[in-house]
């Protein structure tokens, strides 16, 4: 996103003379250089100011919170990338954000409204993945800053479903209302998804999850091509862990749950078994949701020993390449309003 140091103030400040920033409690501005005096002026107005992590590594937003009694100054970092990373606190999937206001940056906007990024398409997703979330609204207006030179014409055949258009374009020389009428996104389209993407965007799984379980179809772009996704664990050993054992008693579950007895005391003595710890398991989560979280998510153990009373859980898999592949998969999982800790045990029990 191309930053331009003559006009960018101007352009920057004159969001304040919006009505749509006025009204706004809450609002989400892109970490681009660009959009730093859009973050200040929110700062400033004691607005909640909300930032997309970087390439949503780490979740979907940081909320940025000075410190008491900040100075001007202090709030002027706060608005900088070194802020973003000083000042603020994750939110999570449990966070119920409610974003009056969305404050994106552009590499070429149309006064149509249309809006050409970086083509990673981050910036459509993060709209996507608020719309899952219910932080948006189908009228929640969208602004971008951009220097003149960025408005051009686009053709609206360029543009696809996913793609998100602006409500305002904001200039060192003009205020734009687009009128634009072309929809944004709905929410995730989940068969443009790949499983490459899940990887990335580990927030994604733990929507996609949620979406699943609310009956959505959430068949991703690999599904529609291939038959076994990739990483796909052995199906015999998955069918294996949705046997009968699968209905105890819930209560005895919870004191000490651990399946596939007989096959784990023939694995225990080939001494390659590799385990992975879950953590950070909230109370009122129980074995079952996991074991269809960890189904749903290609990671299935070959054993799961379940301590729900210390809100943590231990899986066995059969060598280190598949525990870390687990890993991988589960990286960012929520379940219960909680992200799990998800990591391979740092004691690793002589399984010979």
């Amino acid at each position: 996103i191309p930053f331009f140091t003559q006009g960018s103030h101007q352009a920057c400040c004159s969001i304040k003379e919006l009505d749509a920033f006025n009204r706004a409690s809450e609002i989400k501005v892109d970490p681009d250089k660009p959009l730093e005096g859009v973050r200040l002026a929110a700062l400033q107005a004691r607005k909640t100011l909300l930032v997309p992590t970087p390439r949503l590594r780490a979740g979907l937003f940081n909320k940025i919170v000075p410190p008491p009694g900040a100075t001007k100054e202090i709030l002027r970092i706060c608005a900088t990338s070194q802020g973003i990373k000083e000042y603020s606190v994750p939110v999570g999937l449990d966070g119920k954000a409610r974003v009056d206001l969305v404050v994106v940056g552009s590499v070429a906007v149309s006064e149509e409204g249309w809006r050409i990024g970086k083509g990673e398409g981050y910036a459509d997703m993060e709209y996507a993945m608020m719309v899952s979330m219910g932080a948006v609204q189908a009228d929640t207006p969208v602004i971008t800053i951009v220097h003149d030179c960025q408005v051009v014409d686009i053709a609206e055949d360029l543009l696809d479903d996913h793609d998100l258009t602006v409500d305002y374009i904001l200039t060192p020389t003009r205020t734009i209302k687009t009128n634009c009428k072309r929809p944004k996104p709905q929410g995730i389209i989940w068969h443009k998804v790949s499983y490459e993407m899940l990887g990335k965007i580990p927030i994604l799984k733990s929507l996609r999850y949620k979406e699943k379980q609310a009956g959505k179809d959430v068949t991703l772009q690999d599904d529609l091509v291939t038959v076994n996704p990739p990483a796909a664990l052995d199906e015999k050993v998955m069918a294996e862990n949705t046997g009968p054992q699968a209905a105890v008693d819930s209560a005895q579950l919870e004191q000490h749950h651990v399946e596939n007895d007989a096959l784990s005391h023939r694995l225990e003595g080939s001494g390659v078994l590799t385990t992975v710890y879950v953590g950070n398991i909230p109370p009122g989560v129980r074995v079952s949701e996991l074991k269809c979280a960890l189904r749903e998510f290609q990671a299935t153990p070959l054993r799961l020993n379940w301590q729900g009373a210390q809100h943590r859980a231990f899986l066995d898999y059969k060598d280190k390449a598949t525990a870390e592949r687990a890993v991988s998969s589960l990286k960012g999982l929520c379940l219960g309003g909680n992200t799990l800790r998800v990591e391979l045990a740092k004691n690793q029990r002589n399984k010979g």
